[in-house]
């Protein structure tokens, strides 16, 4: 008899898991705490790594309408704006890692991996209170009162994951001291100015990501690190001021003044990762994603390797499915070199910014790799 999985989270990668695992023939129940699911202005990059993930569960075709493939990544010196390194895309990059780098609104990736997930596996307003995976199995209790049984958990919710703390305790997350502002709005709002399609403009303490995220280009993206050490706030919907971001970028290139001026408001957080752990589960219970590895956002790698970890994991259940324990330990083993030094390159914010050999990261298949061959 197949394994029962429950999934604590409908993000990137929790959804991704449960697309992998159906065709497979293991059932997954995804719990979700949002009452709904919004559409957050944010964009996401998805590198061809990415794309073969959702390429073997069926999605491609459906990106392609949508998103936007640049023919380029540029990265410019923050005042000057000359051109500091370039790295092909479009064609060329399709051709070379066998998948496209394309551009999008992250909300219309979260609902295009929920149209893969089979109706009715998908339960909102769950948020997890406590788990209790030290007999039989694995008992979730809510906060709504209810609970459920599975025969495993995968956590997949997130760098404040309950099932995490539940395990290890409360922790600390490590602050950057830095904050992002990030907002989409009508590229019509530029007036007829021209932009780069995907560009990174780097200062000395500070960037900023600018790029197209819809096919017909008519959508507009961007997100900054810059040092604000005094703000702490970890909310995707906080709004931040307008003029402090436009402070921060004074003295910038035209292109970024003309991006940070046009756009009619932003919000904005604070970056914040944790160290590698080495173990990701206990029993029946395994980490996922960003309850696994948080890292910072420098390489737009986070969704990314979840998707990869989703994929993976689904793969080690199809080899071991009466073995629960032995298969989440072969999936830590299989990721957790791979997701570490992703973690600390991203770490360092130093990724293209001269000429670069992403090879090792957009080169890898996550339907491929070879498994280890013992956990």
């Amino acid at each position: 008899m197949a394994p029962k999985l429950a999934i604590i989270g409908a993000g990137m990668g929790g959804l991704t898991l449960a697309a992998a695992l159906h065709p497979r023939g293991i059932a997954a129940r995804i719990y979700e705490q949002a009452k709904g699911f919004e559409r957050l202005g944010a964009g996401i990059q998805m590198s061809p790594n990415a794309m073969r993930v959702l390429r073997g569960i069926g999605l491609e075709p459906r990106i392609r309408m949508t998103a936007f493939q640049p023919r380029t990544w540029t990265n410019r010196d923050w005042d000057s704006g000359a051109l500091t390194n370039e790295l092909p895309l479009g064609g060329e990059a399709e051709t070379k890692y066998g998948a496209p780098y394309l551009l999008m609104h992250r909300g219309d990736l979260h609902e295009a991996l929920v149209s893969r997930v089979p109706a009715g596996q998908i339960e909102l307003d769950k948020k997890l209170v406590d788990l209790d995976w030290g007999g039989r199995g694995v008992t979730l209790r809510f906060a709504d009162g209810s609970k459920a049984e599975a025969d495993a958990v995968v956590a997949a919710d997130g760098i404040h994951s309950r099932v995490r703390e539940l395990w290890l305790g409360p922790e600390k997350v490590n602050h950057t001291g830095r904050v992002a502002y990030r907002t989409t709005f009508p590229a019509a709002l530029l007036n007829g100015y021209a932009i780069d399609q995907c560009c990174k403009w780097w200062g000395a303490d500070r960037h900023i990501v600018i790029y197209y995220i819809t096919a017909n280009r008519d959508e507009v993206y961007f997100v900054t690190s810059v040092p604000e050490p005094e703000f702490t706030v970890e909310s995707w919907s906080a709004t931040g001021d307008l003029d402090q971001l436009r402070s921060h970028f004074a003295g910038f290139h035209e292109q970024v003044q003309r991006v940070v001026h046009a756009c009619p408001r932003v919000h904005k957080w604070a970056i914040v990762d944790r160290d590698p752990l080495p173990g990701w589960g206990k029993g029946p219970m395994v980490l996922l994603g960003d309850a696994a590895h948080p890292m910072t956002q420098y390489m737009a790698q986070g969704a990314a390797t979840a998707m990869e970890d989703a994929v993976v994991l689904s793969r080690c259940l199809e080899a071991e499915p009466h073995d629960i324990p032995a298969a989440f330990q072969r999936f830590a083993m299989a990721r957790r070199e791979r997701t570490a030094r992703i973690q600390g390159t991203s770490q360092q914010n130093t990724f293209m910014r001269q000429p670069t050999n992403p090879d090792w990261v957009y080169g890898y298949d996550a339907w491929s790799d070879p498994l280890p061959e013992y956990a």
